[in-house]
C-alpha cells in the first residue's frame, strides 16, 4: 500500500486520541487532544468563502495519464432519436467511458436511461495527458491544548520540599524569573553596586528581580519558592575585586565569578551550554 494510504488508514482508525501525563497526585491526566478532521474543515471554508484552499504537490517525475474519452456520433444519433437527440448526447457525455465501452463489447448495447445505445452511436478515444503533479485539499489534524492543565503539570513536576523549604525546580526554558540580584546588606555601598549590576543584566535581556528585604537566607528561600535558578549576591568582596557570589537553586552551592564575565556565562547557562559548576570558582 502507498505510504500516504497507510497514513490515512492509520488516522482513520484513530480519529481522536488524548495525550496524557502521569502525575503523582492525580494519576494519568489529559493535557491535550488530537482530532483527525480529514478535509472537512477546509472544504467547508472553500464552500462558504469561495477561496481556493487546495495545494499543488509536484510529482518527483512527470507522469503520463491515459484516459478513455467517449464522443457521440451525431450523424448516427440524430436520425434515430430525432427530437430526443440532445438528451441522448447529454447522457453519453456524462456516462463512464470505461463502463460504456465494456457494456458495448459484452452485450452489444448499453441502456442510458430509457435509451438503448449501440456501438455505432459512439467513438472512443485514448487521450494522453502529462501530469506534473496533483492538486488536493489538505487533511487537517486539530490539536487542542489546555494551558491551565499544562501549567499545573509544570508545577506538579517542579514542586519539591527540602529541609522544610519549598523549591520549584522549573526547567531553564520555562522559568518565570531567571535571576535575582541581592545585596548582602543594606549599607556600605552594596545596594548601589547591586542596583548597577541589576540594570546591566536587564539590559542584557535577562529577566531579573532586585530584592533587599530581610536576611540573605530568607531571600534565598523566597526565590527557591518561585523557581529562580540563580541568585547573585553583591558582598564586601565585590567592592574589592568586582566579583559576585552565584547561588544554585538545586544544590544550594555557590561559586564566585567576575561581573564582566557574567553576561557570557549566563547566556551559555540558560542555553544549556554549560552547567552551574562552570560559572565560576567553587566556594
Amino acid at each position: 500500500m502507498h505510504l500516504r494510504n497507510k497514513v490515512i488508514a492509520c488516522l482513520e482508525t484513530l480519529r481522536f486520541f488524548d495525550q496524557e501525563v502521569y502525575l503523582d497526585r492525580w494519576g494519568w491526566t489529559e493535557v491535550s487532544g488530537f482530532n483527525y478532521r480529514t478535509d472537512y474543515d477546509l472544504k467547508g471554508h472553500m464552500q462558504e468563502s469561495g477561496v481556493d484552499m487546495t495545494v499543488f504537490k509536484p510529482h518527483r517525475t512527470k507522469k503520463v495519464k491515459t484516459e478513455l474519452i467517449v464522443k457521440p456520433v451525431h450523424s448516427a444519433i440524430g436520425p434515430v432519436f430525432k427530437e430526443e437527440t440532445s438528451k441522448v448526447i447529454g447522457l453519453i457525455l456524462k456516462a463512464d467511458a470505461k463502463k460504456l465501452s465494456l457494456a458495448l463489447k459484452e452485450q452489444g448495447y448499453c441502456m442510458l436511461g430509457n435509451f438503448k445505445i449501440l456501438p455505432d452511436y459512439v467513438n472512443f478515444i485514448q487521450k494522453k495527458t502529462e501530469e506534473t503533479g496533483r492538486r488536493f485539499i489538505p487533511h487537517v489534524i486539530e490539536p487542542s491544548f489546555g494551558s491551565d492543565r499544562l501549567a499545573y503539570v509544570a508545577l506538579e513536576y517542579a514542586y519539591s520540599e527540602r529541609k522544610g523549604r519549598t523549591v520549584l525546580s522549573f526547567p531553564l526554558d520555562i522559568v518565570p524569573l531567571q535571576l535575582a540580584v541581592l545585596p548582602l546588606v543594606n549599607k556600605d555601598g552594596l545596594p548601589e553596586k547591586a542596583r548597577t549590576l541589576y540594570a546591566l543584566l536587564v539590559r542584557e535581556g535577562f529577566s531579573v528581580e532586585y530584592d533587599d528585604g530581610g536576611s540573605i537566607g530568607r531571600r534565598y528561600a523566597r526565590f527557591d519558592e518561585v523557581g529562580t535558578p540563580l541568585c547573585i549576591t553583591v558582598d564586601y568582596q565585590t567592592v574589592e575585586d568586582e566579583t559576585v557570589t552565584i547561588r544554585d537553586r538545586e544544590s544550594w552551592k555557590q561559586v564566585r565569578a567576575k561581573i564582566d564575565d557574567l553576561p557570557r556565562l549566563l547566556y551559555d547557562f540558560f542555553r544549556n551550554k554549560v552547567t552551574f559548576k562552570d560559572l565560576g570558582l567553587h566556594l
